[in-house]
């Protein structure tokens, strides 16, 4: 028998209102505009506004909010604008990243900070502001987008790796403590996706995707009610395999993988 879902599946966008924080491009984008053609009401949110009009146009269901996720008055002021319309976020999805290819000796200080201030704290801001009225209301999902570059020390990621491996972290004891709130909780770890982000890659990158793609792998998971959903299978699979080899033999391959 196949097992029971970890989250409850939603089987109807139209009854959604998702919150997709991090939507001017990549995923985010691709995500918004399925979830507005399945009938979805979302709101879109980033910085770049000229984008968000773009990835707005034409739908009706389409809200745009401005926000800095590394400002946490930016969070606040967006959160009041949900709370005035006495209608709060059937599903917050995270989805803002900030990325850069980089070896451990290579490190600058104001790239690191905006690379953890985008992936990381931002969440916790985010966090922070919205779930004291979710859990009131003890509804509303939270996604998080991290990355398989979370699942093991990959070389060449030494700032954006461990961001996501802390998301990886923080989805299971969000699970572990919201459950019982009646928050479901989304883990999404995407493998290599055609991004502003990865065109900045000069290696080559298996089973890359496109964002729409990317974006039906992560519908078809939540309608599941799946706790983690990862893509593409013949690439992550293969990232799991070797996160769970005993050190002995997990390090030589990431030390082959940082030689090519």
């Amino acid at each position: 028998m196949p097992l029971a879902p970890i989250n409850p599946p939603i089987r109807d966008w139209r009854r959604q209102r998702v919150w997709i924080v991090g939507a001017s491009s990549g995923i985010g984008a691709a995500l918004s505009r399925l979830l507005l053609d399945k009938g979805a009401e979302v709101v879109l949110s980033a910085r770049r506004q000229a984008q968000l009009m773009q990835v707005a146009h034409a739908h009706p269901r389409a809200t745009v909010l401005p926000l800095d996720v590394t400002d946490p008055q930016s969070w606040r002021e967006g959160w009041s604008r949900w709370q005035d319309q006495q209608r709060l976020p059937d599903l917050v999805v995270f989805c803002a990243a900030d990325y850069r290819p980089e070896r451990c000796w290579e490190l600058q200080h104001e790239r690191v900070r905006q690379t953890l201030d985008t992936n990381l704290a931002g969440v916790y801001f985010g966090l922070e502001t919205i779930l004291p009225a979710l859990m009131a209301r003890q509804s509303g999902g939270i996604a998080l987008v991290a990355s398989v570059a979370g699942y093991v020390g990959l070389p060449g990621a030494s700032v954006y790796g461990p961001s996501k491996a802390a998301l990886i972290n923080l989805a299971e004891l969000l699970h572990a403590e919201l459950r019982c709130h009646g928050i479901p909780v989304y883990l999404i770890n995407p493998g290599f996706v055609t991004t502003r982000l990865t065109a900045m890659n000069d290696f080559p990158m298996p089973a890359i995707m496109s964002a729409d793609d990317a974006a039906r792998c992560i519908v078809r998971g939540l309608e599941r009610g799946h706790f983690e959903i990862h893509f593409p299978r013949r690439f992550t699979l293969w990232i799991k395999l070797i996160a769970m080899l005993p050190y002995r033999l997990r390090l030589p391959l990431l030390r082959h993988l940082a030689r090519t």
